[in-house]
Order: structure tokens, then C-alpha cells, then sequence
């Protein structure tokens, strides 16, 4: 069958992929070798994107409450509620939050709908979550939101510098980049980070930085060049918390390697100094001179497939259009190319400002597209008791069954990726084309298409493209008002381009490799800002991403595969920590913050610095009854991007205790009640639940209808169930302890509509001739597990590379190569003890 050329649903890194599609529902995925971003490469997440195209959970009509309705008659209720709320109300009490889910061409249209014919600049979008700040200090140091950077700089990096990001895990391909240059050229590589993230582990030096600490490190260089006599600003200092043998080695890292590139992403934005962080990250670089020249700049690393798309267009609320802000001849010029009947004034609010609005009733319509903020806003709760108090939420998306989706009024069906069809610009200003795989299901629509539509039926000119080249070409056409006032974004190139042509459109880099050559820039002294300290919450939160999951899950949950890694969500903390407050491993315990709590599994490790602790922040009301990590940051944002501080917040934890445990295997999914804890991840054919509760064990809610079977151990408190359906295929299995060990979850799961096992292997949860025992699963792109790792390294594959070579483990996206790379360090101190 044919192979469509398209770009991966996930990160900034935009890898372009080559989808051959097999069938209904069915597509095979392999990278686009010829895309200047991946040449072919592909994480995790991008290998497996075929196991999340099925139609689980999809929202394929548009709903009214909880009834079915048509396309005219959401449109009609959506357009006269908005237009009701406006005469009434006023434009300000309309807003939209979207994300960088959207395509280019949907961000567009939102953003034109909103600040040129409702009159409000209420639209801002889930990159304020992410990107935020690093957009704020390019606008403060070089007067645009312009990256100065490309990914070849990486390649003739001798220096590279990670700042908050754990790039193995969340640009793995990126990172797969770095490791190339650093075999190819000797590239140094250092990690500044508070937690030694798997990515630290790879680096040559690992810079433990204290919690908000960034801005003080990057004085303190500064001032250590100054004092080198290799720069000759005078910044203010404060307490980075660095060991000063660790800074020396930093600095002398820095001083002997002028091509030296500065990657700095959501662990240096997410902060209520995010945007000083950028611009002491940038100062370093403008006062040494390197920036605008092959192998050096720094690199802001978006989070988002279209981030960068949407700041293009004026998807935040604090830029108009086009990289234009809102002086009155900007706002002129757009008014004028829009022939925009009611242009907005200024600037609108930012997220954590808009739901306090929606919370207070300033904004009493809300248009939520394509992301989930009931989830992953900060102070999530405040969030929910907004959403569910807001007299109109309008909700597009893909998933029916979302925790903001169940606050909606109006459900819009939109497509998915695999059925998009438009552009995104990558974290390097790339823009490349998705193009759809398959045919719209049921009665689902493009995002851009709906809202025209909307905007056609309140009375607005100005909506009727055919098709999105329309509406590329008009964008395009508007960056001609960019360069007009002086700006380096322009596509006008790409202004009259034919629908032929942009079906065929090949990636490009608007701006060239070095876009700020020859522009003013300028260094923005930032002064080092802590949080104060909390007696009643004296540990600080992070959260962040896990490497084979997405955002609120609502994709990457449903991969069988991609669910491996981290079943469950996990509360990293250091041992000294856990001690202290008599949490022990694989336990469960309750994080508290002043904003709320939430209950977690626990991982002990010294990798987390003392007085910190570390939770993801993919869980939903859908997948677990808690690792909620949103639900515990407070509202506090940055002062001049109003990006979220997510990264260092107070809080607590205690222990969470249950009379038993358990897991649960199911084809069709539930939300138990009444336990302590439960949380659910895919497998073939199904659901996998861990479980945890007090006094009796209700199976027959937990457990589907069937011919069960049971066999009870009183002495141990064990209590195994399983059940088959009438052709003999198990269809359940439900195992239980209150003082004895669980047995392991890979083979009983893999039972799960098969007939083959006999009832006593089901019970016993294995089968009765031993399989080989794989292990934790590392490799998920090969399916290998620490023990066959082990076994390779007994048989002489002592590296990484070796391995690889042996088992293809590590071959393919690279994200798990730091996981190898520490099992062969640990097997081999052990080989040294033993052979002493």
C-alpha cells in the first residue's frame, strides 16, 4: 500500500514519519529518513503511535448533555450561546483555551475568531504550560519569539549544556542526536538538574542544582568568565547551592569551549522565575559571543508537537498575530487584514488568570479544544470546581470520556492525528505537513473547520476556506504584516502556494539556520528569586514527564506496549527522606500540598536530592484513583509570562496503609470504589489493575460474569480468582493477598482472551513448564527485559553499543540506552566485588 509522509503527534522534535496504512484501522509506522528533523529515527511513543489509532473511546458525534445531537444543531447552540454571552456579558466573558495539539491551520482560525471578530484576546493555550517563558525572554533579549538555533548547531557542538530537561526521555531522539555528536567529536555533555535523571547519568558532569537555582548558576558563570576575562558583565549573584568543585568543573567546561549550545526546556520554565532563567541562559551566551554562528546558542526545547505553530499565530494571549503585539499601528494593520469588525484592545488572560475567571464568573463561556486542563492545570481542583462552575463549556476533542470533558455542556467531535490534515512548526522553526491516514470516523471534524463554522453562524465574513491550504495561504499571507514591522517571521513565499503544492509541501525552516544575524539583541540583567520555605511543608515538588507517555494519557494509555514502563505513577524520594516519614519502597503514600493531596506508589532512590520529591504528571481520574500530580502545585506564575511554577512546591508526604493488595486483570475497563488505592494500564486485549483496599474484597464488582474458579490460602491470606467465558477464553482474573507476596502480573495477563492455559496455571498465575523470566521490561521498542541485558553482558556485550549489537536492545529510539547503560555499571561493580 502507499506510504504517507507525515509528522509524529508528540514533542517539538516534529520526526517525520512514513504511515503505511493496513488496514480499517490499522497502520504501520516506521521514521521518514529524508526528514531533516529525525533522518528516520523514532522514539518510543512515535514507534508505537499504530497501537493508539483504534476508536477506544472516541467521541464521534456531537453531544448535548449526555444526548446525541447534529452537527447544525451544536453548531447553532455553541454560536448563540456565545453570541448571548457577548451582548450580554460582553467579548471578555468569552474565552478559549487551546493547545498545541492543534494544528497550525486550527490555531489560526481560533486565534483570528477570537481577537478580530468577538473582541477579546481570551485565548491562550496549554503552551503556557510549557513554553511560555522561553518566549518571553526571546521577546525581552532579541525583540521576537525567534529560536536562535537549529538542530545541525547540536551536531557541531563541542559543549552541550542540558537545563531542566531530561532529554533520553522527553526528546529521546534529540538526545540520540547528542550521543552522535559526542562519539563523533568528543562533544562534552553536561546535565544541570536537581534530580539525576537517567540523561545526568550519560552526561560528564551532572550540575545539581537546587530547586530554582538556575538563574543564581548562571550569574555565578557569568561573573566566573568575567572573572577569566572572557566577558565583562557584572550580574547579581545568590545561592545556586552547587558543590564549588562541581561549579569549577562546570566553568572550566564552559570557558575551553567557545561552540558550545545551551538546550534549556520545561524543568527551566515551569517556574515562578522561568522567564529569568531564559534570560540568564541567553545573557551567557550574548556576553561570550556565542550565539548567530554554527555549534553554539541556546536552544529553547518545546514540549509540544505545534507549540511553536500556535506562538506563530497568536495562540497566547499576550500576542496578537504573527509574532505582532498590540501597539495601536500592529493592531491597525491587523484589523485592517482581517477587515475585522470588532478588533480587541490589548492583551487577554493568560490560563491560570483565565480559569481564576471562569472560577469568579468574569468568563461564563469557555471553549476548551483538544487538551484536558481539568488535569493539567496547576492546582487542578480550583481547575474542576471553575470548569463545572462555568454556564457554558464547549469541549472539543477526540475522547469522549475525559475528566474535563465530563464538565462539558457541548462535545464537539475533532480529528485525531491520523485523520489531520496541516502543518506544524517544530522546535527549530520547522515546519512540516501532517496528512491524514485515514478517513474521518463517524462525524468528526477538523478543529478549524468546526470553528468556522461557528464563527459563520454568529453572522462573521471572512470563515469560508474550502480546504486548509486556504487557510495556510492566508496565514502566510499575514506574515507579510511580521515583516513589515520588523519582524524575521515570513512565509510569504508560501502566500499563493496551490493546494497541489502544499499537499506535497517538504519541511522548511522559516528564519535559516541563524535567523538573528545582523539583529539587535540584548542582555537583560535578572536577579536570583526563591521561594520561601513552608514549616508545615517542608519538602519541594517536581513534576514531570515519564519517557513512554504523553500529557494526560489520553493516547498513549491505550498502548499495550508504551504502558511497560511505568505502570503506575510513582513518587520518587530520596531514602533519607522516606525513612523519615516511614515510607518504604513500592508502598503506597499521600503527597500534601496546600492546594491538595493525592496518593502515589513510592520509588526510593538516591537519584532524588535530599528534601525533594518527584511525581509525574500524566495520571487521570480515568486511569488510577490518584497520582494526580497536578492537583498538589499552588497557582503561583511566573511575573512575566504567567507560566505555572510547577517545579518547586511545598509540600509533605505521609504514609498510606491497606489491609491487602491486589491485582486485577479485565478485558473491559471499571472505575472501582471504595479502595484505598487502584490504577489501571493497558495489555493486549485489556486492562491491568493493582489494587489496594480495606476489610472484605468485593470480586464480584471487580470481576466480569463468567464460570469463576477460586482457590484461598488462609495461612497467607491469599485469594486467587479466575474466570472464563463460555467459549473457554479467560476473561478475568483477580489475585489477592493480605500478608504474602503477589505473583507476577506479565504471564496472566497475556491469558487474557485465550483458551489455551489450563484452570490450575490460571490460579497459580504462571504456567506449569516455566517461560523465561524476561525481567523488568527496558527495551520497550524490542520488548527486552534486564535479565536477557544481563545474560548478553555475561556473554561478553560489556557496552551499550555491545548490547545493541547482540539483542537490539537500545537500537531503535535510543530513550532506554542511560537504562542500559547503569544495569552494565551495576553488573559489573558486582562482577569486581565478587572477583575480590
Amino acid at each position: 500500500m502507499k506510504q504517507v509522509r507525515t509528522t509524529c503527534a508528540y514533542c517539538g522534535v516534529g520526526c517525520g514519519i512514513r504511515a503505511e496504512v493496513t488496514g480499517e484501522r490499522a497502520v504501520t509506522i516506521k521514521g521518514d529518513r529524508e526528514h531533516p528533523a529525525n533522518f528516520g529515527r523514532l522514539c518510543s511513543k512515535g514507534t508505537h503511535l499504530g497501537e493508539t489509532v483504534g476508536l477506544e473511546g472516541r467521541l464521534l458525534h456531537p453531544m448535548i448533555g449526555n444526548a446525541r445531537a447534529g452537527w447544525d444543531e451544536a453548531l447553532h447552540q455553541v454560536a448563540a450561546r456565545m453570541r448571548d454571552c457577548i451582548e450580554r456579558h460582553g467579548p471578555d466573558s468569552v474565552a478559549l483555551y487551546v493547545s498545541g495539539q492543534l494544528l497550525t491551520e486550527d490555531y489560526y482560525v481560533a486565534n483570528k475568531l477570537m481577537k478580530g471578530f468577538v473582541g477579546s484576546a481570551n485565548i491562550d493555550t496549554n503552551s503556557r504550560l510549557c513554553m511560555a517563558s522561553a518566549v518571553a525572554a526571546h521577546n525581552r533579549a532579541f525583540g521576537e519569539d525567534v529560536v536562535p538555533v537549529t538542530y545541525d548547531d547540536l551536531d557541531e557542538a563541542d559543549l552541550i549544556l542540558l537545563v531542566g530537561s531530561n532529554t533520553a526521555w522527553c526528546h529521546p531522539v534529540i538526545w540520540q542526536r547528542i550521543e552522535a555528536a559526542r562519539e563523533a567529536r568528543g562533544t562534552k555533555i553536561v546535565v544541570i538538574d536537581p534530580r539525576r535523571t537517567e540523561t545526568a547519568e550519560q552526561a560528564d558532569l551532572h550540575v545539581p542544582v537546587q530547586p530554582d537555582g538556575d538563574v543564581a548558576l548562571f550569574n555565578a558563570l557569568l561573573a566566573e568568565m568575567d572573572r577569566r576575562g572572557l566577558a565583562d558583565p557584572v550580574p547579581a549573584m545568590g545561592d545556586h547551592g552547587v558543590p564549588p568543585e562541581t561549579f569549577d568543573a562546570l566553568a572550566d567546561l564552559v570557558a575551553a569551549h567557545p561552540c558550545m549550545v545551551t538546550v534549556f526546556s520545561m524543568g527551566a520554565n515551569q517556574s515562578v522565575a522561568g522567564t529569568d532563567k531564559g534570560n540568564a541562559i541567553i545573557n551567557l551566551h550574548l556576553a561570550l559571543g556565542r550565539i548567530n554562528a554554527p555549534g553554539m546558542g541556546p536552544f529553547s526545547m518545546t514540549g509540544q508537537p505545534n507549540a511553536m505553530g500556535g506562538r506563530e499565530v497568536g495562540g497566547l494571549a499576550n500576542m496578537l498575530a504573527c509574532h505582532l503585539g498590540f501597539s495601536e499601528n500592529e493592531l491597525s494593520d491587523a484589523a485592517a487584514f482581517w477587515q475585522a469588525p470588532r478588533m480587541c484592545s490589548g492583551p487577554g488572560l493568560k490560563a491560570v488568570d483565565l480559569f481564576r475567571a471562569v472560577h469568579d464568573g468574569r468568563v461564563k463561556f469557555l471553549w476548551v479544544m483538544a487538551t484536558n486542563p481539568a488535569v493539567s492545570m496547576p492546582d487542578a481542583g480550583f481547575v474542576r470546581e471553575a470548569l463545572a462552575k462555568c454556564e457554558t463549556l464547549v469541549v472539543s476533542d477526540v475522547i469522549a470520556d475525559t475528566d474535563t470533558a465530563r464538565l462539558a455542556h457541548i462535545r464537539l467531535p475533532a480529528l485525531a492525528w491520523g485523520e489531520k490534515d496541516g502543518t506544524v512548526t517544530n522546535s527549530e522553526r520547522r515546519v512540516s505537513r501532517q496528512r491524514a491516514l485515514f478517513a474521518a470516523p463517524g462525524e468528526a471534524r477538523a478543529d478549524w473547520a468546526i470553528i468556522a463554522d461557528v464563527a459563520q453562524a454568529m453572522g462573521f465574513a471572512g470563515f469560508a476556506w474550502p480546504n486548509a491550504a486556504a487557510v495556510f495561504r492566508e496565514y502566510a499571507a499575514m506574515t507579510a504584516l511580521s515583516v513589515k514591522h520588523g519582524k524575521v517571521l515570513d512565509l510569504t513565499a508560501h502566500a499563493g502556494i496551490a493546494d497541489a503544492d502544499y499537499e506535497a509541501l517538504e519541511p522548511f525552516n522559516w528564519g535559516g539556520r541563524h535567523p538573528l544575524q545582523g539583529r539587535e539583541m540584548k542582555i537583560v540583567p535578572v536577579e536570583p528569586r526563591t521561594r520561601a520555605a513552608e514549616p508545615r511543608f517542608p519538602l519541594r515538588l517536581n513534576t514531570g514527564r515519564y519517557r513512554d507517555q504523553w500529557h494526560t494519557m489520553t493516547r498513549t494509555g491505550l498502548s499495550p506496549t508504551l504502558a511497560q514502563h511505568r505502570r503506575e505513577p510513582l513518587l520518587e524520594v530520596h531514602p533519607a527522606d522516606a525513612a523519615a516519614a516511614g515510607i518504604a519502597d513500592g508502598a503506597l503514600a499521600r503527597v500534601v500540598s496546600a492546594s491538595g493531596s493525592s496518593v502515589f506508589r513510592v520509588g526510593v532512590t538516591d537519584a532524588q536530592g535530599r528534601g525533594q520529591i518527584f511525581v509525574p504528571m500524566h495520571w487521570t481520574d480515568a486511569m488510577a484513583s490518584g497520582g494526580r500530580g497536578n492537583l498538589l502545585p499552588d497557582q503561583s506564575v511566573d511575573p512575566v509570562s504567567g507560566q505555572p511554577g510547577f517545579k518547586n512546591n511545598a509540600c509533605r508526604i505521609e504514609p498510606v496503609s491497606s489491609e491487602w493488595r491486589g491485582f486485577l486483570v479485565r478485558r473491559e475497563p471499571i472505575a472501582p470504589e471504595g479502595l484505598v488505592w487502584w490504577s489501571r494500564s493497558a495489555i493486549a486485549g485489556g486492562w491491568l489493575y493493582e489494587l489496594a483496599g480495606n476489610g472484605a474484597v468485593d470480586a464480584d464488582a471487580l470481576l466480569p460474569a463468567g464460570n469463576r474458579s477460586e482457590a484461598v490460602d488462609l495461612a497467607r491470606g491469599m485469594r486467587r480468582l479466575a474466570v472464563v467465558d463460555g467459549s473457554g477464553a479467560m476473561a478475568g482474573a483477580l489475585f489477592i493477598t493480605r500478608t504474602g507476596q503477589l505473583p507476577p502480573r506479565e504471564w496472566i495477563a497475556a491469558q487474557l482472551g485465550s483458551s489455551g492455559a489450563l484452570l490450575p496455571e490460571l490460579l497459580a498465575a504462571r504456567p506449569s513448564a516455566p517461560a523465561p523470566d524476561r525481567g523488568p521490561v527496558v527495551c520497550v521498542c524490542h520488548g527486552i527485559g534486564t535479565n536477557r541485558i544481563l545474560a548478553e553482558a555475561e556473554q561478553g556485550a560489556v557496552t551499550v553499543t555491545e548490547v545493541g549489537r547482540a539483542c537490539g536492545a537500545g537500537t531503535n529510539c535510543g530513550s532506554c540506552r542511560p537504562a542500559i547503560a547503569r544495569l552494565l555499571r551495576e553488573w559489573n561493580e558486582t562482577c569486581e566485588e565478587a572477583a575480590q
